[in-house]
């Protein structure tokens, strides 16, 4: 091969690499000019307040299942339903007292007969007072007039314990509620008798109803009476509460203490639900982001790196505890890393963004 020939490859190759470097530049040029503005956040130490959540099942803090004290009668009427508030000592339901009035009837007529025999017997034993060895009346006779007086008297006296059993019974017919509070189930109806297994009525106590949060045991000791606690309801709802009572068992099995949170009485706070608890009083310094910015995905939780050439990079991580919108991260990328703070934004490995400080 001549001379003029091998400078002239030479001339043709460096004009190529030369292009291609100019269609890269031209490539990479488009790109960043078409990159996607995004907010980036640094990695760095974040107090975390409330590192603490667990979960739970709203229950009443106190109840009481109601059952009728007398049996045998029918249900005449039923005047409280589920979602009642009712106040102490309020009617809740009434039985059919047409037999018991009978009865009631028929024991007053008794105790009518009784009294009218004890008068007449004291009336009889009156008559002898003071004629004690006088030798009118012999001492045998004298002595059994009183003890038939008295006798009288103690038969009247048990006949009228009985009228008072049975307006005892009579007003047990009407079943009402032990104390102020919100009634939460109701299982009788008009008609029914009164025989069964199951509670006529359940009532929480001042409308009441608290969080029982499962607490893992090592949290525990970090659990004070009277610390803040933010709760989330199922809706996505979020009120505030306050630790009534740490247990001091842990589940042998799940090695879970429960811990009681008080929660204001409202509507949509209703027993048998379920709410998770964020505990306020726990506060520690660690490398953290916001919890938008971390993404899970089939390969588990990542963040999205933004490197010094403003191509964005996943990086896996892995979560501690969260609070006050931040995430501890235990591993992934170090302080000062730049990371896309809302991870659902459409970015894949790779892509050039725009970065952001936020505003």
């Amino acid at each position: 091969m001549t001379t003029s020939r091998i400078s002239l490859l030479i001339v043709l190759a460096l004009a190529t690499a030369g292009g291609l470097a100019g269609c890269q530049k031209k490539t990479e040029n488009s790109a960043r000019a078409q990159a996607r503005a995004v907010t980036v956040v640094t990695v760095q130490p974040q107090e975390i307040q409330g590192g603490i959540t667990a979960s739970g099942a709203l229950i009443p803090r106190e109840d009481t299942a109601i059952f009728p004290q007398v049996n045998g009668y029918r249900v005449a009427e039923v005047l409280a339903d589920e979602g009642v508030v009712v106040k102490a000592g309020q009617p809740l339901a009434r039985m059919d007292d047409t037999l018991i009035r009978a009865q009631l009837a028929q024991q007053e007529a008794l105790l009518n007969q009784q009294t009218v025999a004890a008068e007449r017997a004291e009336a009889e034993a009156a008559r002898v007072k003071g004629l004690d060895a006088k030798g009118i009346l012999s001492q045998e006779q004298i002595d059994t007039r009183r003890f038939a007086a008295a006798a009288a008297r103690a038969q009247a006296a048990a006949q009228a314990a009985a009228v008072n059993d049975v307006k005892t019974r009579q007003g047990l017919l009407t079943v009402r509620a032990p104390y102020a509070g919100l009634v939460i189930e109701r299982n009788v109806r008009p008609g029914d008798m009164n025989a069964g297994a199951n509670p006529w009525f359940r009532i929480a106590k001042d409308s009441q109803v608290e969080l029982a949060a499962d607490v893992g045991e090592a949290s525990l000791d970090k659990m004070r009476a009277g610390a803040p606690v933010q709760v989330t309801l199922a809706d996505g709802v979020k009120v505030e509460g306050k630790v009534r009572l740490v247990s001091p068992r842990v589940d042998a099995a799940t090695k879970l203490g429960r811990v009681r949170i008080t929660l204001p009485a409202r509507a949509d706070i209703r027993a048998g639900g379920f709410a998770s608890a964020t505990f306020q009083g726990s506060t520690r310094s660690a490398l953290a982001v916001p919890e938008t910015a971390v993404r899970y995905d089939a390969d588990g939780a990542a963040v999205l790196v933004v490197g010094a050439d403003d191509r964005v990079i996943r990086v896996p991580v892995t979560t501690g505890q969260r609070g006050g919108g931040y995430v501890e991260l235990l591993t992934g990328p170090p302080a000062g890393s730049r990371v896309v703070q809302k991870a659902a934004t459409m970015l894949v490995p790779g892509d050039i963004v725009r970065p952001a400080n936020p505003s």
